[in-house]
């Protein structure tokens, strides 16, 4: 029997041990994401930023290198998670006190380009980030915004092929049409622990995530990531591309 979203214990979700395990030491992976997307989102503004341009992370977890990706270009930024404890978490990281040093050595990477040298990360994230408890499964499609970001999200809170693929349609319809995207997935992933705790997962491949993305997304790009970081996946693999035109089926 397959466990759904529904069934995992996201309630027991512990963040400390999952910056610990992920992020407390940045892993060459990691560095190598945020300078992909870094490139990426420079390349997609190098003709102006437009007014108003409001970004979303969803299911932002403990983690927030996909965050300060959209600080230069947003006006708004909304990190939205299920888990409350990590809900917790991001409050605290997005108070006047600032976020955790731990977080320093990727905005340190993403400062290697111009238009992030320019911004002040602390008080920019204090001053236009907010959170919002909600599921990406809830998402009401109403494509309101401009950026978005999603990692390891859809593969890795259900095992059902069906949810995978109703989380990817939520998350794009959730954007503006030509809105960058950057999403990043645990290759062939079994489940993974925190804690004691066990969570579930989708098996993607470089296939499934693009045909996942097939009719939502203009200039796709697939990375397939040849890093394993733990046993039980193979690799990872971020997608970046735009949102197109078209209307998702129903």
């Amino acid at each position: 029997m397959m466990d759904r979203n529904a069934d995992a214990p996201w309630s027991k979700f512990d963040p400390e041990a999952y910056v610990d395990l992920n992020y407390r030491t940045p892993l060459e992976v990691d560095l190598l994401i945020v300078r992909l997307m870094r490139d990426y989102f420079s390349g997609c503004f190098a003709n102006g930023v437009p007014d108003s341009v409001r970004g979303v992370d969803v299911g932002a977890g403990a983690n927030l290198y996909p965050a300060l990706s959209m600080l230069p270009w947003c006006e708004k930024v909304l990190l939205l998670e299920y888990a409350r404890p990590n809900v917790e978490y991001l409050e605290k990281q997005a108070s006047p006190a600032g976020y955790d040093v731990v977080w320093d050595p990727f905005w340190d990477v993403f400062g290697a380009d111009p238009a992030y040298r320019r911004v002040e990360p602390r008080s920019r994230f204090g001053e236009i980030v907010r959170v919002e408890r909600g599921s990406l499964l809830d998402l009401d499609g109403q494509r309101r915004w401009d950026i978005g970001t999603m990692f390891f999200v859809a593969d890795s809170m259900s095992e059902c092929p069906e949810e995978f693929q109703r989380g990817m349609t939520c998350f794009m319809d959730a954007l503006t049409e030509g809105a960058p995207f950057a999403a990043a997935f645990m290759k062939e992933s079994v489940g993974y622990r925190i804690g004691d705790q066990r969570y579930p997962a989708y098996r993607v491949n470089e296939h499934r995530v693009r045909e996942s993305l097939t009719g939502f997304a203009d200039g796709l790009e697939i990375h397939d990531l040849h890093h394993v970081v733990r046993p039980g996946h193979e690799g990872i693999i971020l997608a970046l591309g735009r949102r197109n035109s078209a209307v998702a089926a129903t």
